[in-house]
């Protein structure tokens, strides 16, 4: 994509009440994501503002010996969809051998940890438990309580049962009574939703306001065929249609940040490095904290693309930027 077509892509800017989520059936496109992101800046985490040039790296290799402790974005960085990324499996062990600390931060919320440490693993990842802090476990921690003899309303894959959390839930299908009866609602995944289920959703929302709770605030994640709209889509829709503030756990939010940084202990901040693919999610959200941060280019959000523009136009700067890690 050219600079000229970036631009395009990017300006003007969306109306903030709405429109942009209008027609979810267009195919997304890098600029569309990016605006999106842009048009909700303002509910998103401030970090230090940075300028000056761009540092490219070959790969993560090279600044092994500036951070102690490196984590881990998942799509676009490990894997893309279900393959993974040729080399990543081996950049972990090198690491490893290091001595250097790993995480894999994830706002997949679909899995359970031990599932997704099983996920991982089928892509020829070995991490442990203790090295994998997903958006869904934070959130899982931090659930408010509802009143007595209520149920969250679940958007969950099509597989969901409700002993998958230790809140009760609801299965969010077709049904407006289901959507009416639950005292809160809980998006995990959005793989089965859908504009009708969206639109029960704010139906009942507008008669009877309550929390929406988000384990994944993602508007758009990159997989085999393209990039598709998640929970943080959804939930954005709703704060920009009712008013209805959604809580969001994963990234660029700080529970899943202040997680990490519990379970490495006296470790300097400025020693973290979040690795990941987008700019308004792993790197944005990395520099709130004062970590440090290197974007990946070759896969996932900015695949194919020239990402100076869209550097220059969100103000958000890597510290370094990698084809691959």
């Amino acid at each position: 994509m050219s600079s000229d077509s970036i631009s395009q892509a990017i300006t003007p800017r969306l109306e903030p009440t709405g429109p942009i989520w209008d027609d979810i059936s267009r195919a997304i496109t890098p600029g569309m994501a990016f605006q999106w992101y842009e048009d909700i800046r303002d509910r998103l985490p401030d970090a230090p503002s940075r300028s000056g040039g761009l540092h490219h790296i070959p790969d993560l290799g090279a600044i092994t010996d500036q951070a102690d402790v490196f984590v881990f974005d998942a799509y676009g960085v490990l894997n893309t969809g279900k393959l993974p990324i040729p080399g990543a499996a081996e950049r972990i062990k090198n690491l490893r051998a290091a001595s250097k600390t790993i995480f894999v931060l994830t706002n997949a919320a679909s899995y359970a940890a031990a599932q997704a440490q099983g996920v991982f693993r089928g892509l020829g990842f070995d991490f442990s438990l203790s090295e994998i802090v997903s958006s869904r476990m934070v959130c899982e921690n931090h659930m408010p309580q509802l009143a007595s003899g209520l149920r969250w309303g679940a958007a969950a894959p099509a597989n969901w049962t409700q002993d998958e959390v230790e809140v009760p839930t609801l299965h969010l299908l077709d049904d407006i009574e289901v959507y009416d009866q639950a005292g809160g609602f809980l998006f995990l995944s959005t793989l089965d939703w859908n504009s009708g289920r969206q639109a029960l959703l704010l139906d009942s929302l507008a008669r009877n306001p309550r929390p929406v709770v988000v384990a994944n605030p993602d508007l758009v994640a990159p997989r085999e065929t393209g990039l598709t709209r998640e929970p943080g889509f959804y939930a954005h829709d709703v704060q920009s249609r009712l008013g209805i503030k959604p809580t969001f756990h994963g990234k660029p939010f700080a529970s899943v940040y202040e997680e990490i940084e519990r379970r490495t202990g006296a470790v300097d901040p400025r020693r973290i490095v979040m690795v990941g693919d987008t700019l308004h999610t792993d790197i944005l959200g990395g520099q709130s904290r004062g970590w440090g941060s290197v974007l990946i280019i070759n896969h996932g959000l900015f695949a194919g693309q020239s990402v100076q523009k869209y550097i220059d136009v969100s103000g958000v700067f890597p510290d370094w930027i990698a084809p691959s890690i």
